[in-house]
């Protein structure tokens, strides 16, 4: 048989996690076992491979867990383990026969996470988003249709990053957020061109990257890793922009897992004294990706056109 879809495999992975008998959170190593035990998957099928080099069966189980977790269905706890949450129970108290991308769309959260893989436009014409590497994109060029997926899959990967990046300790994200900044060219390449700050009496700095390669100014950093549905306010940055006065310091980055307020960000504006960047959630997530911090490349593809001035030298 052929290995079923991420979208067949919805309802069993919410069925097993509804499980009366489950008292802890399962992993996903025991999610993949179960929807392998569910399909009666042979050798075969589990040894069936992804160009990347991962199992088929298990790839389509994680965009599963992936997609009920993005609607709200179920949750993780903490890396690589989920549960089903009181909305999982819900759904499956209606007796549902199927789970598909579409019946997600009843949750504003599933909506606002295919919104972040792409123009939301995209989304309402064509529904063409957020589908995965495993749908066909029925009725939508072959590049929009690859580019579409790679959106879907980032927000999938930010989603992830976020979620690992809030489960570690606090000195943790601080360590990270200066290799992010020196990922993006801050600091040299002397040792201690970045560094964090000892947690007692930091006085609110986290941490300190040189701006140049000179070292001529520093940016001082702080660093809030707070649940991603928090919203850090104007007290925050009030404090933060004392701690920089005191330290004499003109530049400072205020990054955090959660979000701004809309009064935190008038705050950041009008100052002057101080230059004040925000960086929140989302940008931090994808800041990541895009500079290779915390994530690893999977497979490299090359799309290739013709090259018609080659052609048009031969006339």
């Amino acid at each position: 048989m052929a290995v079923p879809k991420y979208d067949e495999m919805m309802l069993p992975v919410l069925k097993r996690l509804g499980d009366e008998r489950d008292l802890e959170p399962l992993t996903s190593k025991q999610i993949r076992e179960h929807v392998a035990l569910h399909f009666s998957l042979g050798e075969d099928e589990r040894a069936e491979q992804i160009p990347s080099g991962f199992a088929r069966y298990a790839n389509n189980a994680q965009w599963a867990c992936t997609y009920l977790k993005q609607a709200g269905l179920i949750a993780s706890p903490k890396r690589g383990s989920f549960c089903i949450t009181d909305r999982g129970r819900s759904l499956l108290a209606e007796g549902v026969g199927k789970i598909d991308r579409q019946m997600l769309l009843r949750y504003p959260e599933f909506r606002e996470f295919l919104s972040r893989g792409g123009r939301k436009d995209d989304a309402a014409s064509r529904g063409s988003l957020g589908r995965g590497v495993a749908d066909a994109n029925e009725g939508v060029a072959p590049e929009d249709a690859l580019e579409a997926s790679f959106r879907s899959i980032n927000a999938a990967l930010a989603s992830e990053l976020l979620d690992a990046v809030v489960q570690q300790a606090p000195e943790f994200f601080e360590k990270l957020v200066i290799d992010l900044l020196l990922a993006m060219g801050y600091g040299d390449a002397k040792a201690g061109s970045g560094t964090t700050t000892k947690r007692t009496d930091d006085e609110g700095i986290d941490g300190i990257v040189r701006e140049d390669k000179l070292g001529f100014s520093s940016i001082y950093v702080q660093a809030k890793r707070w649940a991603v549905d928090r919203s850090v306010g104007r007290p925050e940055l009030q404090a933060f922009v004392g701690a920089l006065t005191g330290a004499g310091a003109s530049k400072g980055l205020f990054i955090t897992t959660a979000s701004f307020s809309s009064k935190a960000r008038e705050y950041a504006e009008k100052q002057h004294a101080v230059s004040l960047v925000l960086v929140d959630g989302g940008e931090l997530a994808q800041l990541m990706i895009a500079h290779d911090v915390g994530v690893s490349v999977r497979r490299h593809y090359e799309i290739k056109g013709l090259d018609r001035d080659y052609f048009d030298a031969g006339l």
